[in-house]
């Protein structure tokens, strides 16, 4: 059996990248809709905003359990799937996918505000997605059991 080679630190770093890069557009966010919130807002009836805002709701509600469910999937097949690509591009992928089904829920706050909703659901939403990106943060056991059943498979295809 070859082992894997030794993890170092820098092999997350583009996983981290996109992870920072999700946080600054999570922030640009805020940061449009607290400098210049008068020329963005539409101010468009309540009872609109309430249907708007349930249905986003839901799929905020929805979307973290089946971002969980589709990050499990996603790493249980980059052990198991044939195929030349590295650990570090299959958890890199696995990694992407997840943020980018979370970021919605922010921009579904700065929606709200652009429709004329008030800075709390912006909050609300850019807390949910800031805690979105929290759960799915780049995991270094994860990445290490995708290197080792890599290496387990191209050792029991080598014999």
């Amino acid at each position: 059996m070859t082992k894997p080679r030794v993890f170092a630190n820098s092999e997350l770093l583009p996983h981290w990248f996109i992870v920072g890069a999700f946080l600054l557009l999570l922030l640009g966010y805020n940061v449009v809709c607290q400098v210049w919130p008068g020329q963005i807002r539409l101010n468009i009836d309540a009872a609109d905003r309430v249907v708007y805002r349930s249905v986003f709701y839901s799929i905020a509600i929805i979307l973290f359990p089946l971002v969980k469910l589709l990050r499990y999937i996603l790493l249980r097949l980059n052990q198991t799937m044939p195929g030349p690509s590295s650990a570090r591009r299959r958890y890199f992928y696995s990694i992407a996918v997840c943020l980018l089904l979370i970021e919605p829920v922010g921009a579904f706050g700065f929606l709200m505000f652009v429709l004329g909703d008030g800075v709390n659901t912006l909050y609300i939403f850019s807390g949910l997605a800031a805690l979105g990106l929290f759960l799915h943060i780049p995991n270094r056991a994860e990445y290490v059991s995708i290197q080792h059943a890599l290496a387990n498979k191209k050792s029991l295809s080598v014999e």
